[in-house]
């Protein structure tokens, strides 16, 4: 029986969906949010962090290396008793689906939120609902917010149906739309309102109390024991029906606003009812009045299907027993599944009632982030009218929006591909037995400014990106043809947008989690087909991976997977410390103090808690053929060490390259000062220029202990660290720490055994 309470005291506040799933985990104070950005979902995290850094909650924040490992964090964090919250989207909510499974049968509560959006590939970051859909058979429960009000309701009374039912729970709305769309809504004034309302957590299990029995979760089962601990499972979700209706109620009395597992618009008398979920089902209802103006004799209107799991079969059969045809809007596709997911499911719910003689068309529409504007609601509402005067005289599925492309649209570069002649300079590589080292001879700098870009202009990026003139430099120790793999991130959106390329080599995309682990594909099939005679090239391309340090956050493994394989390819990392592509949210290369979108700086928090990664010596303990980090300010070191990681990527093994590269736009300095503030980083030896040749560490700009500047000089270039200036403890511990890795490279350039 539901739990009444009293209307609790609400205030209007003009917000955004996301921010409202913020503000909604704020006042619960949850113990833990395991994370990792995402476009559309990323500004939750990015929200939630500021009012942690302004003191508002007490939510400890824990940065994840990737979708997978957030997910494994806040399976981790619920298993020892917490109450735990994560956000994520599209390929993210994929690359985490593993843990979803675990996390629902071993019956262990949290909240997800999935801001929608469509998955990759190819690459898109716009709104529709495949991604959620996916979700559907991982035995959480999840519900889809059509409105921003929605999402913070449904974010407070998401923890209780999870807590009562002992089952995780995703959010679901729509991103750019519901995510980022502000309108006005109700919040409870009072935290201590949404904290009663929930009550306290008293986990059955957990894994860390003592003097507690000792617990064993996740054990291996056979088949028969798999089938018992599913058959729970399913009935755990099919008893949440009966909480998710409680929990509406309870909420109800407390709010005044009441919930249901379908929410409806003129649905009394209707004979022709379109279904579509999230933000859309505020378009049709606006389509239902405006048609019923026109003409008030149509039997029309409109639902949309709040709580997805446990699919409300049976509110579904209710509903739909004096309706004729119901046209299901989806914003996806199964792909020759009988239309997309939700029409699947309403068709098979309707079967179920041998009464039942609703016809039902399925259209998708709205796919990566297309328009759902007023007509085309009203063309899914004419679609059922004609369907009920003339019955069989529509498609019982089809897309909505009927674009093929145009004819002959291909890929475009931005400058004509260029010629092997274009790509030679004559630098000259040979291998030195008596040193055992790569010896490089350049021609004159002059001679090299000439030598084609592997980048044309015509990219998108912002003023004063370091990215393309550093790889660019990188690129002129380069002889010959190339073949680049681009993760996702910065380098990659600004310059392939259909149809047109800024690459003047060929160009491969994968997401930045498995970027090397294609490129040595690529590589291995490449040597396999010449060896077996299918490919009869003059000379071998050079195999080059370009990613930014986020990539090598979530995509780690599979580079130490290609460096211990040893591929013939070279892995270079353009390190602006931070993840850049989706808004300046911290990443592990983030140095400690820097401010970022989730490092905020305020009165309970000043910046990054954590010291930064150092990718080069994880990558030394690969042992590796060659390693080394450059810089565009130094622009003959860096080019020399392009020529000898050609030599090493053709002739030994996998090499990797870290650049340093200025992003004026979240590192707040000035867009014409890039080459200094990173000439700043190498003198002050916070990044210093070595290289790791067959094991031996050699630093290649050597910064004498006199003219070696302190980290201030460089820190104060910067906006995103002029506060570290005035906070003396923290500007000595992070001089210590660069001093103390600084001093180590010392040891190991001066000792050939370290």
């Amino acid at each position: 029986m539901a739990t009444k309470y009293n209307l609790a005291e609400q205030e209007h506040i003009l917000e955004s969906g996301n921010e409202l799933a913020a503000i909604a985990a704020a006042q619960i104070n949850y113990h833990i949010m395991g994370y990792y950005p995402i476009t559309p979902s990323t500004q939750v995290a990015e929200y939630l962090d500021d009012m942690k850094a302004n003191g508002r909650h007490e939510v400890c924040m824990v940065p994840g290396d990737g979708e997978h490992g957030a997910a494994g964090i806040c399976y981790g964090a619920t298993t020892a008793g917490g109450r735990v919250f994560n956000a994520t989207s599209a390929n993210g909510l994929l690359y985490a689906m593993e843990q979803l499974p675990v996390q629902s049968g071993t019956r262990f509560p949290m909240v997800l939120n999935v801001v929608n959006r469509t998955v990759s590939g190819p690459l898109d970051i716009k709104c529709d609902q495949s991604d959620i859909m996916m979700a559907l058979n991982t035995g959480w429960i999840i519900i889809m917010a059509h409105t921003t009000q929605m999402v913070y309701d449904f974010n407070i009374l998401a923890l209780k149906i999870a807590e009562k039912a002992k089952l995780p729970i995703i959010v679901s709305s729509d991103g750019f739309f519901t995510s980022h769309q502000k309108k006005k809504v109700f919040q409870f004034k009072n935290d201590k309102d949404v904290q009663d309302f929930l009550g306290e957590y008293k986990p059955e299990v957990t894994s860390v109390e003592p003097g507690r029995v000792p617990v064993t979760i996740g054990p291996y089962m056979n088949e028969n024991e798999l089938t018992g601990n599913h058959l729970q499972l399913a009935e755990a979700l099919e008893d949440s029906r009966e909480i998710i209706k409680e929990v509406f109620e309870e909420f109800a009395s407390l709010s005044g606003r009441k919930y249901e597992p379908i929410e409806t618009h003129n649905m009394e008398n209707a004979e022709v009812a379109v279904m579509v979920c999230g933000s859309a089902y505020e378009t049709a209802t606006l389509a239902v009045d405006e048609m019923l103006k026109e003409n008030p004799s149509l039997k029309i209107g409109t639902f949309g299907i709040s709580q997805i799991r446990p699919f409300p079969e049976k509110e579904l059969q209710e509903l739909l027993k004096n309706v004729k045809v119901v046209v299901v809007g989806d914003r996806q596709d199964s792909y020759s599944g009988m239309g997309g997911n939700m029409s699947t499911e309403i068709r098979a719910a309707l079967k179920n009632d041998a009464t039942n003689k609703t016809t039902v068309i399925s259209r998708v529409y709205g796919l990566g982030g297309t328009e759902f504007p007023l007509d085309k609601a009203k063309d899914l509402f004419n679609l059922g009218l004609e369907e009920l005067k003339s019955t069989g005289s529509v498609k019982k599925q089809d897309y909505l929006e009927q674009y093929r492309g145009h004819e002959g649209v291909e890929m475009k570069p931005v400058h004509e591909p260029l010629t092997i002649e274009s790509q030679k300079s004559g630098i000259v590589t040979t291998y030195n037995e008596e040193t055992k080292k790569v010896d490089v001879k350049l021609p004159p700098l002059r001679e090299l400014t000439g030598k084609a870009y592997r980048y044309a202009q015509g990219h998108g990026a912002c003023n004063g990106c370091g990215i393309f003139s550093g790889i660019n430099t990188f690129m002129k120790g380069i002889e010959g043809e190339i073949v680049l793999l681009v993760h996702t991130g910065c380098s990659m959106v600004v310059t392939t947008g259909y149809p047109y390329s800024s690459y003047r080599t060929t160009y491969v995309h994968n997401l930045f989690q498995n970027g090397a682990a294609t490129l040595s594909g690529i590589v291995e099939a490449y040597y396999e087909r010449k060896r077996r005679g299918e490919i009869n090239a003059p000379e071998d391309p050079t195999f080059i991976m370009i990613t930014g340090d986020g990539g090598h956050d979530i995509g780690m493994g599979p580079s130490i997977g290609a460096a211990i394989r040893n591929h013939k390819m070279i892995i270079l990392e353009y390190d602006n410390e931070g993840y850049m592509n989706t808004g300046n949210q911290l990443s592990f290369s983030t140095p400690k103090g820097h401010r970022t979108s989730t490092s905020n700086v305020g009165k309970a928090q000043i910046g990054k808690q954590f010291n930064h990664k150092d990718v080069t010596q994880i990558f030394a303990g690969c042992h590796m053929p060659y390693i080394a980090t450059g810089a565009e300010a130094y622009p003959l070191d860096l080019i020399k060490k392009a020529a000898k990681a050609q030599w090493y990527a053709q002739n030994v093994g996998t090499v990797f390259i870290k650049l340093l590269i200025a992003c004026p736009l979240n590192w707040k300095s000035p867009d014409d000062m890039g080459k200094d503030v990173i000439k700043a980083a190498v003198d002050t030896c916070f990044f210093p220029l070595y290289e790791i040749e067959q094991g031996i560490t050699t630093i290649t700009t050597m910064i004498d202990d006199s003219k070696k500047l302190p980290v201030s000089e460089w820190l104060g270039m910067m906006g995103k660290t002029k506060h570290m200036l005035k906070t003396p403890d923290l500007l000595a511990e992070f001089q210590k720490e660069v001093d103390r890795r600084w001093y180590r490279l010392k040891a190991m350039h001066e000792s050939p055994l370290l």
